[in-house]
C-alpha cells in the first residue's frame, strides 16, 4: 500500500481552510541512526538494488525463520510477484477479505486473477475461513487472508483449509508486523507471506515490501519476475521471464535494515500509545476499543481503530471525522469495502453482498497511532470524539 494513495484516499494532512492538522494520524519514527545509515548509502557507489538490499533480506528472514525473502518496491508488488511465482493468472480466482485497503488485494486483478470475496469476522475484521471455504471452485487458486489492522487471522484453520483443497496459502501481513499468533509472529503461516514498508506502518521505507517463504521454486520465481541481474543478461533460462523491473533500492534498504534492528523499541513505544488510548477510551460508551481474540498473542495495531456502536450511522461517523478535522485531528474512516468500489462494482459485486463488512466498515474510525504521540493528545482525541457522538445525536451505544 502506497503512503501517497492512503493519504489521498482520505484526503488527509490539512484541517479546515488548508491548515496543518496538530494531530497527525501517522508519523515515521525516524531517529539520527536512519539519517546516519541513508547518509552513508548515498554515499556508496551503487546506489540502486545491491549489498544493502541483500542483507535486508537476509536480516528479515532472519527475524521470522524464513528461508527466504525477497525484497520489493510495494505490498501490492509483492503479491502481484506472488500471484505470478504461483502460476496464477487469467481464468483463475483467488479469494479474498473485501475489508481491506484497495493497494494490496488489486494485485489479484493487476494479475488478471478473478478476486473473490467471502465475509469477515464482526470483531477481529479477518476473514472467516468456513465463509472463505463456501466460495471454493474448481478455478481457485489461492487464499488471501490477511491480519486486518494487525489481528492476527485464525491460522490454523486456514493452513488445514489450504491443505484440503491443495491451494495455494498467502498471508498478507502488510498491516501486521509484529504480532503473534499462539505465539509465531505473523508471516511465518503462509506458504508465501507479504510486508509492507510505507507510511503509516511500522517500518517505513517511504517505498517498500517485503516477500517471505520457504520454498526454494517459489524464491526463485519471485526474484525472476522482480528484476533480473546484470550478470545474468546473457542467461537463457532468466531471459525466458520478463521481469517487472521493481527492485528495492540500497537506499530503501538501508532505511528499512536500521528500522528493522530498532523495530521492537518501536512496537514498545507504540505500545505505550496503545495502552493510553484504552485509558481514555473505557470512559466513552460510545466506542469500543480494539478487539483480541483467544488465540492472539499479540497484536501490534497498524493504527488504532474503534468501532462505533450500532447506533451510529456512516454519515454520523464522517461526521465525527469531519469534527476531529475541525480540531486540527487527522482521523479516517478505516475501510472502503472493496466490493463496493467502482473496479469491483464492474465485476458483478455490489452494496448488501457482504453484510458483516459493511457493518463493521461504516462505523470504524482510524486515529492517530505512532511513537510521537503524548498523554495530552490521546486525552484531547477521545474527548473530541465523545463530544462528536453528542453533536451527531448518538449518543452511548450497545453491541
Amino acid at each position: 500500500m502506497s503512503d501517497a494513495d492512503f493519504l489521498d484516499d482520505f484526503d488527509l494532512g490539512e484541517g479546515e481552510g488548508g491548515e496543518a492538522t496538530n494531530i497527525l494520524l501517522s508519523d515515521p519514527d525516524i531517529t539520527v541512526i536512519e539519517l546516519q545509515a541513508v547518509a552513508e548509502a548515498m554515499q556508496a557507489p551503487r546506489l540502486s538494488s545491491g549489498p544493502l538490499a541483500e542483507q535486508f533480506e537476509a536480516e528479515f528472514a532472519a527475524y521470522l525463520g524464513r528461508k527466504y525473502a525477497v525484497a520489493v518496491p510495494s505490498g501490492t508488488l509483492g503479491l502481484l510477484y506472488t500471484l505470478k511465482a504461483y502460476g496464477i493468472g487469467p481464468g483463475d480466482e483467488v479469494i479474498a477479505s473485501p475489508y481491506s485497503f484497495r493497494e494490496t488485494v488489486h494485485a489479484i486483478s493487476l494479475s488478471g486473477a478473478r478476486p473473490v470475496f467471502a465475509d469477515i469476522d464482526y470483531w477481529a475484521g479477518t476473514l472467516v475461513p468456513e465463509k472463505a471455504e463456501a466460495k471454493i471452485t474448481d478455478k481457485t487458486k489461492a487464499i488471501v487472508a490477511g491480519n486486518t489492522n494487525g489481528h492476527p487471522a485464525p491460522w490454523t484453520a486456514f493452513q488445514e483449509l489450504a491443505r484440503k483443497h491443495k491451494l495455494a496459502l498467502i498471508e498478507d501481513s502488510t498491516e501486521a508486523i509484529g504480532s503473534r499468533y499462539k505465539g509465531a509472529l505473523v508471516g511465518t503461516f503462509g506458504d508465501t507471506s507479504v510486508f509492507d514498508f510505507s507510511q503509516p506502518f511500522p517500518i517505513v521505507c517511504g517505498e517498500g515490501g517485503m516477500v517471505v517463504t520457504d520454498d526454494i521454486d517459489v524464491a526463485v520465481a519471485l526474484r525472476r519476475f522482480r528484476s533480473h541481474k546484470l550478470e545474468e543478461r546473457s542467461s537463457v533460462v532468466v531471459s525466458m521471464s520478463a521481469p517487472y523491473q521493481g527492485a528495492m533500492s540500497d537506499i530503501t534498504a538501508a532505511l528499512g535494515l536500521t528500522q528493522l534492528r530498532r523495530l521492537e523499541e518501536i512496537l514498545e513505544q507504540r505500545h505505550t500509545v496503545e495502552h493510553l488510548y484504552q485509558k481514555y477510551v473505557q470512559s466513552f460508551e460510545g466506542i469500543k476499543d480494539p478487539f483480541i481474540g483467544p488465540d492472539v498473542t499479540e497484536v501490534n495495531w497498524f493504527l488504532y481503530v474503534v468501532h462505533l456502536g450500532t447506533r451510529f450511522s456512516k454519515s454520523s461517523r464522517d461526521s465525527i471525522v469531519e469534527d476531529l478535522k475541525v480540531e486540527k485531528v487527522e482521523s479516517a474512516g478505516y475501510s472502503t469495502p472493496l466490493h463496493v468500489q467502482r473496479h469491483y462494482f464492474d465485476l458483478g459485486y455490489r452494496r448488501g453482498d457482504f453484510l458483516v463488512t459493511e457493518k463493521v466498515a461504516d462505523r470504524a474510525v482510524a486515529l492517530p497511532f505512532h511513537t510521537h504521540l503524548n498523554e495530552e493528545e490521546i486525552e484531547f482525541i477521545v474527548a473530541t470524539m465523545k463530544d462528536a457522538s453528542v453533536n451527531v445525536g448518538a449518543g452511548a451505544a450497545i453491541y
